[in-house]
């Protein structure tokens, strides 16, 4: 989600009603003791608010937020330079967590559990460790792929949450929250109608509201009807469901290239010249929660609902699909 447009305490957050209602108790709890927070893993796909949640727990303590990307720690020096600057109860946010580098990871165990970390210095025989004490401080990973993650950094997270997709009715209410932050006028009625787009993500809604709100200034729309929510969202290529351009290829390829499938993973990503992590990542979760595709052991088919997606809506635009 756009920085500015995020909610910044617990309160404003719509959406993980489980999630918050947990994470309010710790999070007393720890007032009451006054100690730092236990090690958080926040997983589920991405766009629904695993960032902004670990800003609002940082918010919510008064603590510094100290925020990395997992793949931007390449060396053992970078993370313990993080780690020696956090204060007490500070909370360190590591993004993407499961793609962390094998010699980092193994820095974090005795920096999460025992809060100290070894650093060689020199090499050799002159080699040696200096054990280097840390504060207590309370780290939070993202990942969208915990399955990815070793059981030795799994055990040491003391609080595990998995994120979950949006229901129409959450996606409404923070559309209506954003329309009031962009200056725009909406109905409840079309909150919901723009919430069927929005792909069950929170980030997507925010998307769509900010070209909405370009498309309004730009035409001049003051208050905001269906038809010109239909016109934006075929300008920005946005089918029912809220399936895009990229959803629709790779159905198409499974059903007119592999017949149905099955078609795996490194095959999509050639075809339709995407990182592999996108697919997995951004496409895969929201396909197989539509029910439009199914993963084998021999990679993803179409199911009965895929194809019957396919012959109501893209049938007509198979030769814009294959080019």
């Amino acid at each position: 989600m756009n920085y500015s447009l995020r909610p910044d305490r617990l309160d404003k957050f719509i959406g993980q009603k489980e999630i918050i209602e947990r994470l309010k108790v710790m999070l007393e709890s720890s007032r009451i003791r006054d100690e730092a927070l236990d090690h958080i893993l926040l997983s589920g796909p991405p766009g629904l608010g695993k960032t902004t949640l670990a800003n609002i727990i940082a918010n919510e303590l008064q603590v510094k937020f100290h925020s990395v990307s997992a793949p931007t720690l390449t060396k053992i020096g970078d993370l313990a330079k993080i780690l020696t600057t956090l204060n007490e109860k500070d909370i360190l946010f590591i993004d993407e967590i499961h793609r962390l580098n094998r010699s980092c990871e193994e820095v974090l165990y005795s920096a999460m559990e025992d809060y100290f970390i070894d650093i060689i210095i020199g090499e050799g025989i002159t080699a040696k460790s200096i054990r280097i004490p840390l504060k207590k401080f309370t780290l939070i990973g993202a990942t969208t792929r915990s399955g990815y993650l070793s059981s030795p950094l799994r055990a040491r997270f003391g609080i595990e949450m998995k994120f979950s997709f949006y229901k129409i009715e959450e996606l409404a209410e923070i559309i209506i929250q954003l329309s009031k932050e962009l200056n725009l006028e909406l109905s409840e009625e079309i909150a919901i109608y723009i919430a069927t787009y929005c792909r069950m993500t929170p980030r997507e809604a925010v998307r769509i509201m900010k070209r909405i709100r370009d498309y309004a200034i730009v035409e001049n729309v003051q208050n905001i009807s269906k038809d010109f929510i239909d016109f934006c969202l075929n300008n920005l290529g946005i089918s029912s469901n809220g399936i895009n351009e990229i959803d629709k290829k790779i159905l198409y390829i499974i059903y007119k290239r592999y017949k149905g499938g099955p078609v795996g993973i490194k095959t999509l990503s050639s075809l339709l010249d995407e990182e592999e992590k996108t697919i997995l990542e951004n496409h895969e979760p929201f396909l197989l929660k539509l029910g439009l595709i199914e993963k084998t052991k021999k990679g993803r088919i179409l199911t009965e609902k895929g194809y019957k997606f396919i012959k109501q809506n893209l049938k007509e635009n198979l030769y814009v699909l294959e080019n």
